[in-house]
């Protein structure tokens, strides 16, 4: 039985880690003392984290690394698992202060964002121009460069469409695109 493959489907049906019960059910244990050795051997492989009483997940599952492919000209390809990367981890890193956009409008199409893309975000202490960040400006929300002409902030888009934006009234700096996500 592969032990982490289901506690890896509970967890992403139920949004939850099992109880010590549910995996007795789970793994066709008969005794609680068993579901703790197996979550041992689970903490030392890293899928999941004990915190007293509490299983935390950790590395359930991702997508194996498996090497690089050459964007330029053609080079000859090489299969070598490299790793197993949880895109979780890899894109959300500060999960308390991140969260997920959808993207509307084409202002950051030369930034490599387009409609329907989702971007990750931080919420951070400082912000520094060059960033794409999400601010509020005028009480109305955007995605855009953070830039700086002397001491007064402004945004840009990144699309020749646009105009950069001054602020009027009020503005304030929400977050920092930290990642993009495309589906094809």
């Amino acid at each position: 039985m592969d032990f982490r493959n289901e506690l890896s489907k509970f967890y992403a049906q139920k949004k939850r880690m099992p109880s010590f019960s549910e995996l007795m059910s789970i793994w066709n244990y008969r005794t609680k003392s068993a579901v703790h050795y197996r979550l041992g051997k689970l903490v030392e492989q890293g899928a999941v984290r004990k915190d007293g009483t509490r299983i935390i997940p950790g590395n359930l599952g991702g997508a194996r690394l498996l090497g690089v492919v050459e964007a330029g000209f053609p080079s000859a390809a090489e299969e070598e698992l490299l790793d197993v990367l949880d895109f979780d981890e890899y894109l959300i890193p500060n999960k308390e202060s991140s969260y997920i956009l959808k993207v509307k409008g084409d202002s950051m199409i030369d930034a490599g964002i387009r409609p329907g893309d989702m971007v990750v975000v931080e919420r951070k202490a400082s912000y520094k121009p060059g960033q794409i960040v999400i601010a509020s400006i005028d009480n109305e929300y955007t995605m855009k460069y953070l830039r700086k002409n002397g001491e007064k902030y402004f945004l840009e888009p990144a699309n020749k469409k646009y105009q950069p934006i001054y602020p009027g009234e009020s503005f304030r700096v929400e977050a920092v695109v930290t990642a993009v996500v495309r589906k094809y």
